[in-house]
């Protein structure tokens, strides 16, 4: 972005004004700024810039109550209704692991925070709203009619910033940086060799760090007794079995900064132009499927058998979200989600890249 030509702040306050219907992110884009550029021009005026301290930010969520946990990308939207309990704090990698909202945060990428509140109609609607260094949203919380506003006006107060300028500093690239590694050096013998002794999920990201391969790659690389290509419109065609059949799924959504999952069944879809929509008493899931560039089914070795993930990108290679059968450590996989997963329309792979 060219820091010559982007609005001033009361510029950046007027066109809200004069778009009261446009959603935050699209009008951002319109302005050619960030949506953090676009919340912060309004500090003082609805907005407390708020300091990004994550542990204190999660165990004071706590008390809130009931609210909406919303997560995204690109390409991808992940709404969860619940309460912020079973917190693990740390300063690498923070934890929720409620029944409904379930996180794996990053403290490290959340550089900008903001407690915002919005006039709408008779009441306000007020949110939590935290973005990396290139001002994109890593993740938000959405106040509901049932959560204690005491707790959530104390908290604020507690991260409440020394520095309330209507303005921040923006660095760096957005969900962008998540796409491909520059390596053509990595070994598929090795690849594959390091591929069939994992024993956790979890040791993947290890691997791929090691290979210095992006996930796109190994899978592209490994070979289809791993790793298979399906038809993009198989994201889909999952939904409205799962959904047909009861049958309980893991969805995660993520960016550099956030890592929300939603575990258990699935019951109404609604395609809606290039989106599709879950729409759940708890749970919204909104998909870009013009965005959706792979689809691939991945079979990942464990102590408790192999496990079976869908996993989707986007052109550049990064992961727009990523679908298991719901289980539980020391479980064995789902027998109905891995022949959902075995039998769903394949096409030839493509190359390795």
């Amino acid at each position: 972005m060219d820091q010559r030509v982007k609005p001033a702040p009361h510029e950046i306050r007027r066109a809200r004004i004069d778009n009261p219907k446009t959603r935050e992110r699209d009008l951002a884009a319109q302005l050619g700024i960030s949506e953090a550029e676009l919340v912060a021009a309004h500090c003082g005026d609805g907005v407390v810039r708020v300091e990004p301290r994550v542990n204190d930010l999660l165990t004071g969520l706590e008390a809130v109550g009931e609210v909406m946990a919303l997560t995204r990308n690109e390409s991808a939207v992940h709404e969860k209704i619940g309460i912020y309990d079973k917190v693990v704090t740390g300063n690498h990698n923070a934890m929720v692991l409620g029944e409904n909202i379930d996180l794996r945060i990053f403290p490290k990428i959340w550089v900008h925070g903001f407690a915002v509140e919005k006039r709408d109609g008779d009441d306000i609607r007020r949110s939590l709203q935290f973005f990396d260094a290139a001002g994109e949203a890593v993740h938000k919380v959405h106040l509901r009619p049932s959560s204690n506003l005491y707790a959530y006006q104390k908290l604020v107060a507690a991260l409440e910033s020394s520095n309330q300028e209507p303005t921040v500093s923006i660095s760096g690239g957005g969900y962008d940086d998540e796409a491909e590694v520059a390596s053509t050096s990595a070994n598929l013998d090795d690849l594959r060799n390091r591929w069939s002794q994992l024993t956790d999920v979890h040791q993947f990201f290890g691997m791929l760090k090691a290979l210095k391969l992006s996930r796109r790659q190994a899978v592209r690389m490994v070979g289809q007794d791993y790793a298979w290509l399906l038809d993009n419109d198989a994201v889909g065609a999952m939904f409205h079995h799962a959904a047909e059949s009861a049958m309980p799924i893991m969805c995660f959504v993520g960016n550099r900064g956030c890592i929300q999952i939603h575990s258990g069944p699935i019951k109404s879809i609604k395609p809606m132009g290039p989106w599709i929509n879950v729409l759940d008493e708890t749970f919204h899931l909104h998909l870009r499927t013009d965005h959706i560039h792979e689809v691939w089914a991945v079979r990942k070795p464990t102590k408790d058998g192999h496990v079976t993930s869908l996993e989707v990108y986007a052109a550049n290679g990064a992961m727009i979200i990523q679908f298991f059968g719901k289980r539980h450590e020391g479980e064995g996989e789902r027998d109905d989600w891995r022949f959902l997963a075995e039998n769903l329309p394949r096409i030839p792979s493509p190359t390795a890249a």
